[in-house]
């Protein structure tokens, strides 16, 4: 694993990446604060994720445009975890928020070392879509609490934040209301304008510059209140075993999150520009960064897909950024603290609700539902577990949902027969219903790997393909060049297709097996002694000039020979 810290960067480009620093900036200081209020956390919980761990992530991750950053997802995750187990804003809270961090970060460093980073792969889009959906709509229900000025419980369950919501109305701040809809506007408005502009810093200097001209703070606006300045100090969460204990099932669950969601970002990103990034350096970067997080009082960091995207548009080819992110909120945080004091809750409210629309995934709900409505069910079924139960239901659901959904399809696996054509060529294509390949001969392809949840379904279709033979069969050939995998259990199947077919007459054979799976097929005794050809049209060809009775001289498998040999 070779780590070059800033790849992509190049003297041309530095200038454009210095300017993408100060628009990432601009954007992740108020949404970093509103994550931490959304998580119940002080917001310098949300500022300092932005130093020690920005500058970890970016010294070991092989991904040039993922931002590492608390997002909605995880400081939602913190919120309904965390607050079951202690009180929003006491220290006790904060304390747990960063044990949770670290666990994270350590079940990342498990993954890296083990290298997990194909998991990855194993959430589909339309699983994701729910998960992040339901979470973002919890979410947009606190914000617009926010942006009205009614008070409602952060910790409360999504059904009984929208019955505070609802009978709150009547409370509505107009001060509140006003800063919101103006703040909205300039969102809005202003990024059809200037699209890479960094409208959620002018909403933040003008709202506060709002406050502190009408004194609208004093009219019962909400503002953010005394920041502690300083830099972070390294320090460790002191807790009780049980609570420890208690934490992880959370972590595990932010942690699946980001696996599912960062390294997704990071392998796309990494096609579209052209470089290799590397799943498992990725996984160990996210450990370290959350790790650094829980060790410097902040909480559970993942990827940002608003801000990666922003850098993207931004022009930024390296991580340079989120370097000038670091040292820009450092400075703040030394000598700027005093002017965060007025920033109005309604206008952080405004950027947050901004910031995850997209993540409602209406656009890619819609198009589920117009293209495959299972894959729609599937994401319908996560947004409502995640958004009604909890968080944690959405990620074992998700989960149970993605093996249902991979067994489900491998079950289904196609098993064609192969016709064997006019012009002598290879045997690849499939045959009419009831036609053999060749006289006396049906080869027969599988088109996924032989284990547990297809081994019935392909027995049962080498029957149902032998008994609708127009004409008698002799000899059945299994093509295995799809078969990239085998189990115990589709050995088990093979054995009673064995004699089944011998109770009939009919001798197997088997054709293009993978020759680094030879040894293990005749281990597992799904070979056992049987004919294997190199080919499709050597076995059709030979089989069909042997005749019923007889075979010609073959080569089966030796299962104590190297991979790819075969005995005479």
């Amino acid at each position: 694993m070779t780590i070059r810290p800033l790849a992509g960067l190049t003297a041309r480009s530095v200038g454009r990446d210095l300017l993408a620093g100060v628009t990432l900036l601009a954007i992740a200081v108020p949404l970093n604060i509103g994550y931490a209020q959304i998580a119940g956390l002080p917001p310098t919980a949300g500022l300092y994720a932005l130093i020690v761990p920005t500058i970890i992530f970016v010294a070991v991750t092989s991904s040039r445009h993922v931002v590492a950053s608390p997002d909605a997802a995880a400081a939602a995750l913190v919120a309904s975890s965390v607050g079951g187990l202690a009180v929003a804003g006491s220290d006790q809270y904060l304390v747990m928020a960063m044990a949770q961090a670290i666990i994270s970060g350590i079940a990342f460093v498990v993954m890296a070392v083990f290298r997990l980073g194909f998991l990855a792969n194993f959430l589909s889009a339309p699983i994701l879509v729910g998960f992040v959906a339901g979470l973002a709509l919890d979410i947009l229900v606190s914000q617009i609490a926010k942006m009205l000025g009614v008070p409602i419980e952060s910790g409360s369950e999504f059904l009984e934040k929208l019955g505070q919501l609802a009978t709150g109305l009547p409370q509505t701040n107009v001060w509140a209301l006003c800063i919101s809809v103006g703040s909205l506007m300039i969102l809005l408005v202003g990024r059809r304008w200037v699209r890479v502009a960094p409208w959620a810093l002018v909403v933040i200097v003008v709202s506060t510059a709002v406050v502190a001209i009408t004194g609208a703070d004093q009219a019962g606006v909400d503002v953010l209140g005394e920041v502690t300045g300083g830099m972070p100090s390294v320090t460790w969460p002191i807790l009780d075993w049980g609570t420890w204990i208690a934490l992880v099932p959370s972590a595990l669950a932010l942690t699946l999150v980001t696996v599912a969601e960062g390294l997704l970002l990071s392998r796309s990103y990494g096609e579209r520009h052209r470089y290799r990034t590397e799943p498992n350096r990725d996984l160990l970067a996210f450990g370290l960064t959350n790790i650094a997080a829980g060790a410097s009082g902040s909480f559970a960091i993942g990827s940002s897909t608003s801000r990666s995207a922003a850098m993207e548009q931004a022009g930024a080819r390296s991580q340079l950024p989120s370097i000038v992110t670091a040292a820009g909120t450092l400075l703040l945080l030394l000598f700027g603290t005093s002017a965060l004091a007025l920033i109005p809750s309604p206008a952080i409210g405004a950027v947050v609700a901004v910031a995850i629309l997209p993540l409602l995934g209406i656009r890619e709900l819609t198009r589920l539902w117009r293209v495959e409505r299972g894959e729609f069910v599937v994401a319908a079924v996560c947004f409502a577990v995640t958004l009604l139960v909890g968080t944690i239901a959405g990620i074992a659901v998700a989960f149970v949902l993605a093996l249902i959904t991979v067994t489900r399809r491998a079950a289904a696996a196609p098993v064609d027969v192969l016709a064997a054509g006019e012009d002598g060529g290879a045997i690849l294509e499939t045959a009419g219903p009831g036609t053999l390949t060749a006289p006396g001969v049906l080869i027969l392809r599988l088109s996924a790997p032989l284990f547990f949840a297809n081994a019935a379904s392909f027995v049962g279709a080498v029957k149902a393909s032998v008994e609708a033979a127009d004409a008698p069969v002799h000899h059945v050939v299994i093509d295995l060049e799809s078969v990239t995998d085998a189990d115990v259990t589709a050995a088990e199947a093979l054995t009673g297709l064995r004699g089944w077919l011998t109770e009939r007459g009919i001798r197997l054979a088997f054709s293009r097996p993978r020759e680094h799976l030879l040894p293990r097929l005749g281990r597992l005794g799904i070979i056992a002694g049987e004919l294997v050809f190199a080919t499709n049209r050597e076995a059709a060809d030979s089989l069909s000039a042997a005749g019923p009775s007889e075979g010609p001289s073959a080569t089966t498998p030796d299962a104590s020979s190297p991979a790819g040999e075969t005995s005479p």
